[in-house]
């Protein structure tokens, strides 16, 4: 879909003023006598998103005030401003040159995610108003995150029909033919020859043309290297565990961590970051047929890690276990993982946070404070290891789904970190939705977490 823009610099532009209520009235003081008039009239309380359009003395668009509420209503909202961008009549704005820098680039950055649309099957309606870009912020990198954040909603939002495995790789291919990055492709019965039989397993039951593959792409040849895996499941019948159906209904989000590492690789390659980026995607369709993988099967694994398949629905650590493994023997600096992987992590966190695993107090700490500065809330969880015995069935070296219900997210953790030992390793269990619209948010495909890391990797990877 068309990535949103900021419009051109014009000396016309429509003022736009955001205003708290304690400095509403310094702001309505400073206003043309024909706007401030008429804001007084209308009561405008400058409540969070509120939005009042000003006339001027001709009768025309002086401009607008956007309300961001008071201190509670900031630190329970996040791009408040931004909301604008869908409320405010059709013209061309310019922020009031007075706005605090972070508030403009915190701003800006909402006005491109708010005016986001996923049009393919149906015009949406292009938001009417238009922001020029802020001076005194970088609007480059502003703009490749809006487009880096813009394809993880696309992928998400594209249903199964038009997202399987192959179109997942297509979307791969287009990404490193755009930056120059080099790119193999592991598909089908290569997956049994090529050592990576977890991820064949979970596929082998899809029709030939939904076929399983790891994809793996390769960008950078200086700086620290990164290595980034993202849970591709196209579609997650739950297999012979099966889903139902009110369960499967949004299941075409489960490749939301694919999605998710493809936007963030795109913001690190358009930003010519001086990192050795590997990106590992084991993309599948979870399906049911003759030969569908059953519960209670004794699985394989790269590592050589033996795993008791106790629920078909469990299989997205299957496949990421592989890719791990793969993606560990390389030896990175840092490899993450994303994925849509518990409904544990939402019942303990919700839609809107992101929870992520680690072992290294510093890097935690790093990933936290980047998420705070950009408006991209992550929550760190336990690695906690008494719970280790919870992921050793005995018959097997691990259990991908343990009894009781407990823990669900941590034992998914747990059991992922068993195949990325040895190497400096973080874990984001995603939700990759966004279930009612919220500014800069709206209702659908959602990337959650890569902005934080992005934010975070100077401090992560020692860049300059």
């Amino acid at each position: 879909m068309p990535t949103p823009d900021f419009a051109a610099p014009r000396t016309d532009a429509l003022t736009l003023r955001l205003v708290a209520p304690d400095g509403l009235e310094a702001a309505l003081g400073d206003l043309p006598p024909v706007a401030q008039a008429w804001a007084q009239a209308q009561g405008f309380k400058a409540g969070p998103g509120a939005v009042l359009a000003l006339p001027d003395a001709s009768g025309g668009l002086w401009g607008a005030l956007v309300g961001l509420g008071d201190d509670k209503a900031r630190a329970r909202g996040r791009f408040i401003a931004a909301s604008a961008a869908s409320k405010l009549p059709e013209g061309i704005y310019a922020l009031d040159p007075a706005t605090d820098p972070d508030l403009a680039r915190e701003t800006a950055l909402g006005w491109l995610l708010e005016s986001y649309r996923f049009d393919r099957y149906a015009s949406q309606g292009a938001a009417k108003a238009q922001l020029v870009a802020p001076g005194g912020v970088d609007v480059e990198r502003i703009r490749i995150i809006a487009a880096g954040e813009a394809l993880t909603r696309d992928l998400i939002n594209t249903p199964a029909s038009d997202m399987g495995p192959a179109d997942l790789e297509a979307a791969a291919a287009d990404l490193a033919a755009r930056f120059g990055a080099g790119m193999t492709v592991t598909t089908g019965e290569e997956l049994l020859t090529g050592n990576l039989p977890l991820i064949h397993t979970v596929g082998r039951a899809a029709a030939a043309d939904r076929a399983p593959r790891l994809i793996d792409l390769r960008w950078g040849d200086q700086g620290p290297s990164l290595t980034l895996v993202g849970k591709g499941v196209c579609f997650d019948t739950g297999g012979l565990n099966l889903k139902p159906g009110a369960s499967m209904g949004l299941m075409k989000k489960d490749m939301g961590g694919a999605a998710t590492v493809l936007g963030l690789a795109q913001m690190i390659m358009a930003l010519g970051l001086r990192i050795r980026l590997r990106v590992l995607i084991p993309a599948v369709e979870n399906s049911v047929s003759a030969n569908a993988f059953r519960p209670g099967d004794i699985l394989a694994s790269r590592k050589g890690l033996t795993v008791e398949n106790n629920n078909t629905d469990a299989e997205g650590r299957l496949v990421l276990a592989d890719a791990l493994t793969l993606g560990a023997e390389d030896h990175p600096d840092l490899m993450i993982s994303m994925a849509t992987l518990t409904g544990a992590a939402r019942v303990a966190v919700g839609p809107d946070l992101a929870p992520f695993y680690t072992d290294a107090d510093a890097d935690a700490a790093a990933i936290s404070a980047a998420a705070a500065r950009v408006a991209d809330p992550v929550w760190r969880m336990p690695f906690h290891d008494p719970y280790e015995p919870m992921i050793e069935p005995g018959i097997a070296d691990l259990d991908n789904a343990p009894s009781g219900g407990m823990a669900g997210s941590i034992t998914a953790a747990l059991f992922l970190r068993r195949f990325a030992e040895g190497t400096r390793y973080a874990h984001f269990d995603i939700y990759g939705w966004n279930p009612r619209p919220a500014p800069a948010r709206p209702k659908g495909g959602v990337g959650m977490g890569a902005r934080a890391l992005l934010e975070a990797m100077p401090d992560l990877l020692g860049l300059e």
